[in-house]
């Protein structure tokens, strides 16, 4: 649905450096919202359609609670940041009552028939999500420098709920990393004889903060993309890092040619790295720690 009111949103959302997922979710529920008040502007609505959207989604799309959460959350933010008024904060509709479901857990053995059949250049990848615990989005964000040999741990910066924290690394992953950090030099040198390389992305605080740091080998991407790429903000030449979509495919096809008849995902190897830690780890030892912001 072009509209000029939702291009106002997303640019309101982006100047103000919202993360791009975040920016694409809410763009989501807004726009469903307009929709399914038959595109009537939101300024022309009032706390009770609000309520009347959010009963909608718990009583005829019987959505889990996080997502009614999340569509709230999205409205909420229209009403204060763009209507300029505020919603009530004793809204009046139903709440979703669908359970969270329980997650998907891999064997050992299937984590290995797993890992043996995924495509080559995303199976360390794969492999730091099962060994560490890590989000699929905290796996591909990794830097070259987070990754501490000496310490045998991986540093994750702004998390989900913007936290950091360290990690364990998986001592059989050493070789395979340090294999994978000669590759990303080899990207490294070549970009850099490219007079329209501008460096790596690095938020904006950080690329302030340290001027010669989009330069520096340290802070280019662990698993970055095969292709250079235009950055459609400061229009800018970079290199970022593999698209979080391809990977999630590859752990599919890995999942279907291993006849793993289970739902298999990204996240699944992060909840069967914590089931394997809730079984072999001494009671009362974390499997991370939090560290200071940079």
């Amino acid at each position: 649905m072009a509209s000029p009111f939702l291009d106002y949103v997303r640019e309101f959302m982006v100047s103000r450096r919202y993360a791009k997922r975040t920016v694409e979710t809410y763009l989501y529920w807004i726009r469903f919202y307009i929709l399914f008040h038959n595109k009537r502007h939101p300024n022309q609505l009032s706390d009770a359609d609000v309520e009347q959207f959010l009963s909608y989604l718990s009583n005829q799309r019987t959505v889990a609670i996080k997502t009614q959460a999340t569509a709230l959350n999205a409205l909420s933010f229209l009403y204060r940041y763009i209507i300029l008024r505020p919603l009530s904060l004793n809204l009046n509709f139903n709440k979703a009552r669908v359970a969270k479901k329980l997650p998907v857990v891999l064997t050992r053995v299937e984590v290995q028939q797993l890992l043996a059949l995924i495509e080559p250049k995303y199976k360390l990848l794969a492999q730091m999500m099962y060994g560490s615990g890590l989000r699929l989005m905290e796996a591909v964000r990794l830097r070259v420098q987070d990754i501490d040999f000496d310490y045998l741990s991986v540093l994750v910066w702004q998390g989900k709920g913007n936290k950091n924290r360290r990690v364990t690394l998986a001592p059989e992953l050493i070789p395979a990393l340090k294999l994978q950090i000669e590759h990303v030099k080899q990207y490294f040198q070549t970009d850099l004889h490219n007079p329209s390389y501008a460096g790596v992305w690095l938020p904006f605080a950080l690329a302030r903060k340290y001027l010669a740091a989009p330069k520096e080998i340290g802070w280019h991407y662990l698993f970055p993309s095969s292709l250079l790429s235009l950055d459609p903000e400061s229009k800018l030449i970079h290199r970022h890092h593999l698209d979080e979509t391809t990977v999630r495919r590859a752990i599919k096809v890995a999942a279907r040619l291993a006849k793993i008849s289970k739902n298999v995902t990204c996240h699944t190897l992060r909840h069967s790295f914590r089931n394997y830690i809730h079984v072999v780890s001494p009671a009362g030892q974390p499997a991370a720690v939090q560290i200071h912001s940079r």
